[in-house]
């Protein structure tokens, strides 16, 4: 929705929208690769999934991928509404994309991937991401990292937390790179 300029859902194409795309979702998919260190058949698994295809818009995907906060309207229908499409997608690319960068240091922490080495591709990933979401530059690399830094990685740290010691340490050093890399350091 964001690259069409529009928020109609009769307006959008995914497929057109991957199309136009293709190099920036491969440069993406191979960041993710380097960052997590997956192989050919965990690769494929995101073709058979079904995520780079194309498919209808549907306001309730997109409430499901916002989840939910903007509320549903009485009437149901104004979901479809250019503004509730707006601030779905808006909240869709905040959360999905603070989600997606803590399932790629996750990831990339339980590979054991070197955290600068790591931290680097991620970057890239994240960047890639950012403007996939948004080419506008409203959502931007720095703001989701600073997000996921206060969302999710407390839960990790916290002393009651179940991650393992060398996953805490995992955590903390692509925190420390991140940072670096993110926000100058």
């Amino acid at each position: 929705m964001n690259a069409t300029g529009t928020w109609v859902l009769a307006d959008v194409s995914v497929g057109e929208f991957l199309a136009r795309r293709h190099a920036d979702v491969g440069r993406l998919m191979d960041g993710v690769r380097k960052a997590c260190g997956f192989d050919d058949a965990a690769m494929r698994m995101a073709d058979e999934v079904g995520w780079f295809r194309d498919y209808r818009v549907e306001a309730a995907h997109l409430l499901l991928w916002s989840a939910g906060v903007t509320g549903v309207p009485d009437p149901i229908e104004r979901l479809d509404e250019p503004l509730a499409v707006r601030r779905m997608c808006r909240m869709a690319a905040d959360l999905q994309l603070t989600k997606f960068l803590h399932a790629v240091i996750t990831t990339a922490v339980a590979a054991r991937t070197e955290p600068r080495r790591g931290a680097a591709a991620i970057v890239v990933v994240l960047t890639t991401a950012c403007d996939l979401a948004d080419a506008t530059g409203g959502v931007v690399p720095a703001q989701v990292y600073r997000t996921w830094r206060v969302a999710h990685l407390p839960g990790v740290l916290h002393p009651q937390s179940d991650a393992p010691e060398y996953g805490r340490a995992g955590f903390r050093a692509y925190d420390e790179e991140l940072e670096g890399l993110l926000l100058g350091g």
